[in-house]
């Protein structure tokens, strides 16, 4: 299945989650350097990252929500799609709630930390269901795919 919301012959939205889940993601090695070293500045890193992954997930969404919207309803492909879906909007709630029980300039507590870590874990299972969606299901893949396939630059007769 093609996906729907492409930039350059490409699916968009497996563009734009690389962001989001980078910032999220290190956000909680910083909350870790944080309680290594003590310093401040790891927090405040830690903070600004998930603002800017909260935001960078968010648009993400927005091309995945057009591309599960095309699957066939009744397959495989739409369960997992829903419950990768699922699973991704859980992990920006628990970003959410991490970043706001903190505050840039102070030292966070454990429990904020503890939703990060806890998203980290959710996303990684949420990334397994993109990669099944993805290399076995075939979502967002186009239909005429192989090995010496022409460019994705290259208008299709």
């Amino acid at each position: 299945m093609r996906s729907h919301a492409r930039l350059l012959g490409h699916p968009l939205h497996a563009m734009l989650v690389a962001f989001p889940l980078g910032l999220l993601a290190s956000s909680a090695v910083f909350d870790v350097l944080f309680l290594a070293t003590g310093r401040q500045a790891m927090a405040t890193v830690a903070f600004w990252a998930i603002a800017a992954g909260l935001i960078g997930g968010t648009l993400a969404a927005i091309p995945g929500v057009i591309d599960w919207l095309a699957i066939p309803e009744s397959t495989r492909a739409k369960r997992i799609g829903t419950l990768h879906a699922i699973a991704n909007m859980g992990v920006l709630g628990l970003f959410a709630l991490s970043w706001i029980a903190r505050d840039a300039d102070q030292p966070p507590t454990l429990f904020p930390m503890l939703f990060s870590f806890l998203a980290v874990l959710l996303a990684l299972v949420a990334a397994w269901m993109g990669g099944e969606l993805v290399t076995r299901l075939g979502v967002g893949v186009d239909d005429d795919r192989h090995l010496n396939a022409s460019s994705s630059l290259r208008r299709q007769p």
